[in-house]
């Protein structure tokens, strides 16, 4: 039976623990266990394989932490107040210039300065007053700032993408199906289109005039009469050259960690303040590189335990041999995942240990399997109240107490691009 395999009750349970607002860190290890028990191993063999597993993320948490104390020096610097004040006197009157802005600001915060979302809590207060003259309906931003935090790292290999992209590669190749980046970068332009309409559609449905207070948001002193200065350039200097060497030697630690050195041999940071820097790099960034440890501890146990192997002639003899039926089946499971821990990237090593094996047996070309996989983790990111995509933007938009969470950015995503993606990216599966 279905219901009684290890992976599937565990799955129930880590989305069970997650609806209950169970940490989502103690929830993936409970799943992780539960899977190794429920299978048939005893609990000291389901933590050493747990173990064991932790070390195929251990790449892709070290370059979060390294990217954090690179995002962290940013903030301290005041680089990213720089670019409020710059904005602020560009956009004057144009809404959708401001939109434009933000879209291009998440792209390059992904991949050329890959500080992820550490500009929006400086960006966007500033700017607050200046939307309010405008009636701008808040859910446009955070729509921007959907597609600009997220399509970046789902189609370009630079940066956080690489990660991502990273992810699958390796996830797949443990799974039983050997892949390389650019499979992935062919591929994964189809969710990207499918995201684009659905921004070009959010924009639309909500730029009706809305009418916000005048409240007025508190500025740092020091940040006020700020200034571009040499500081500032060697700062934004230091995410390019994470970007330069990350694509000479494909290593993005390495990359991450010859911008820091550079922002120390440069003296943007103080030889004394090198601790303050890391400290700031792991309270940013630690958490979801310890999601992404346990959850590839969580897909180790669930293929040595042979609970995928059950699974996959279980599925498959269910769903009866229809692609449609399964890749919706999939792709709704991932969805239910993804919505709970709160990150695309903690979510593709779990499913692809369990889609890959089910995708080839019921026919899948390597692409659609590619494409399954990446509408089944990033579906729910744009829409997870646990997700740093929604956490971002509301922790800027929310600078004067006027934006909910839920109504104001989570929904809004979800409308805009975990829907679309869902019901055409389901669909592309099965023809390609």
């Amino acid at each position: 039976m279905i219901f009684t395999n290890g992976v599937v009750l565990s799955v129930i349970i880590l989305a069970a623990l997650c609806i209950v607002k169970v940490p989502v860190f103690f929830a993936l290890m409970i799943a992780a266990i539960s899977a190794g028990l429920i299978s048939g191993l005893d609990i000291t063999q389901t933590m050493k394989l747990l173990i064991a597993g932790m070390g195929d993320n251990a790449e892709t948490a070290l370059s979060y932490i390294l990217l954090g104390s690179l995002a962290f020096t940013m903030e301290q610097t005041g680089a990213a107040a720089i670019m409020a004040k710059k904005i602020g006197s560009l956009v004057k009157d144009k809404k959708i210039l401001l939109c434009i802005i933000i879209v291009i600001l998440g792209i390059v915060a992904e991949t050329i300065i890959p500080i992820h979302i550490a500009f929006i809590p400086i960006l966007i207060p500033p700017l607050l007053a200046m939307t309010n003259k405008l009636k701008m309906n808040r859910r446009m931003l955070s729509v921007s700032f959907g597609f600009g935090l997220k399509a970046p790292y789902i189609a370009i290999p630079l940066g956080y993408g690489a990660i991502f992209q990273g992810l699958i590669v390796e996830s797949f190749k443990t799974s039983g199906l050997d892949i390389n980046m650019m499979d992935v970068v062919k591929t994964n332009w189809i969710p990207v289109a499918i995201m684009l309409g659905g921004l070009i559609f959010g924009l639309i449905i909500f730029s009706g005039d809305r009418e916000y207070k005048d409240v007025e948001v508190e500025e740092k002193e020091d940040l006020k009469d700020l200034k571009l200065e040499k500081k500032h350039i060697l700062v934004f200097l230091s995410g390019i050259i994470t970007v330069v060497v990350q694509l000479l030697t494909e290593s993005l630690p390495l990359g991450a960690l010859v911008g820091l050195i550079f922002i120390v041999v440069t003296r943007v940071i103080a030889w004394e303040d090198i601790q303050k820097m890391l400290d700031g790099g792991i309270n940013m960034m630690g958490f979801i590189s310890f999601v992404m440890l346990i959850a590839a501890g969580y897909a180790h146990v669930v293929i040595e335990s042979g609970a995928v192997d059950g699974l996959v002639g279980v599925a498959t003899s269910v769903l009866g041999g229809s692609r449609l039926v399964a890749s919706y089946v999939m792709i709704l499971l991932g969805l239910l995942i993804t919505l709970g821990i709160g990150t695309s990237f903690g979510t593709v090593p779990i499913i692809s240990a369990i889609y890959v094996p089910i995708a080839m047996n019921l026919g899948y070309s390597p692409m659609a399997t590619i494409l399954l996989v990446t509408v089944a983790a990033v579906c729910g990111d744009a829409g997870s109240p646990a997700s740093d995509t929604t956490l971002g933007p509301t922790s800027g938009l929310n600078a004067d107490g006027q934006h909910d969470h839920i109504r104001d950015t989570c929904i809004p995503m979800f409308i805009s691009y975990g829907i679309p993606l869902i019901i055409v990216g389901g669909f592309v599966t099965t023809i390609i």
